[in-house]
């Protein structure tokens, strides 16, 4: 058995017959979109993104530019964009402008996004550490926003009235290891997001012909548990929450691969 980690991942892999490879990533990010989906400018060797102009869905912005660092979105770069589902920020941004006064160096603009009405997922990088005025404001679909970093400074008013919301309203999540959170951030429910396969107890292993193992973390956290047999391709298996804090994950397909790595990430 070989056991490696790096980032927010830890892996193990073996062959079927000693025992079913197993991954726990705590992911929040997606692949990135080609630069071509967007459009931004050079200034001084990083890159500005002043707008988006691909299909729409699942975005991700690409953390590099015709091998620039991506740094920077410009003001209402995002706004009213309907066909946005979920948006990924990366790491390497550290500014997304503001059109109001009062936001400099590492913040998210106010009104960013406002009025993307379909939007239900936003990831935030860890470079960012002020959210401005009214970012996602009109995000009336808005379910999770995750952060990958330490607590930014929120700015007022940054989700908007709650009423506009759907009926359950958006939630925060953060990852473990990150600090400066508290219960509720800008008005909105925080909650830790720490899916954890246990892997010591006698779940996990072969069950009545199926591979499984529990998966336990914050009450009523969301997730997705997803397979490959490479790192090139993952398939979702199961989605759900982890309602009072404990699901059972299994595999009844895990015998048709001569190995598989599983992970655990947000929907």
């Amino acid at each position: 058995m070989k056991f490696f980690s790096h980032s927010n991942t830890a892996s193990l892999w073996t062959p079927r017959d000693a025992i079913t490879a197993f991954a726990l990533l705590l992911l929040f990010l997606i692949a990135e979109l080609p630069a071509q989906d967007f459009t931004y400018t050079n200034i001084n060797g990083t890159i500005t993104i002043t707008g988006y102009t691909g299909p729409g869905g699942n975005v991700t912005i690409p953390s590099t530019i015709t091998g620039l660092p991506v740094t920077s979105i410009g003001a209402y770069s995002f706004q009213l964009l309907t066909n946005l589902t979920s948006v990924t920020i990366p790491d390497s941004v550290t500014t997304m402008q503001n059109a109001s006064v009062g936001c400099f160096g590492n913040c998210i603009g106010g009104g960013a996004f406002r009025g993307c009405s379909n939007l239900t997922k936003v990831v935030v990088g860890k470079g960012l550490s002020f959210l401005g005025l009214g970012a996602f404001f009109d995000c009336s679909n808005l379910l999770g926003v995750y952060f990958k970093g330490n607590a930014p400074t929120p700015g007022y008013t940054l989700f908007g009235a709650v009423e506009v919301f759907n009926a359950n309203g958006p939630t925060v999540y953060y990852l473990p290891g990150t600090t400066g959170w508290v219960s509720t951030f800008a008005g909105i429910p925080a909650i830790l997001w720490n899916p954890l396969a246990q892997t010591n107890d006698a779940s996990f292993g072969m069950h009545q012909n199926r591979f499984g193992f529990n998966i336990t973390g914050t009450p009523d956290i969301p997730i997705v548990v997803e397979a490959t047999t490479n790192l090139a391709s993952w398939v979702p298996l199961q989605s759900s929450t982890l309602t009072n804090g404990l699901i059972h994950f299994s595999d009844p397909q895990w015998t048709n691969y001569p190995g598989r790595l599983y992970r655990i990430r947000s929907p």
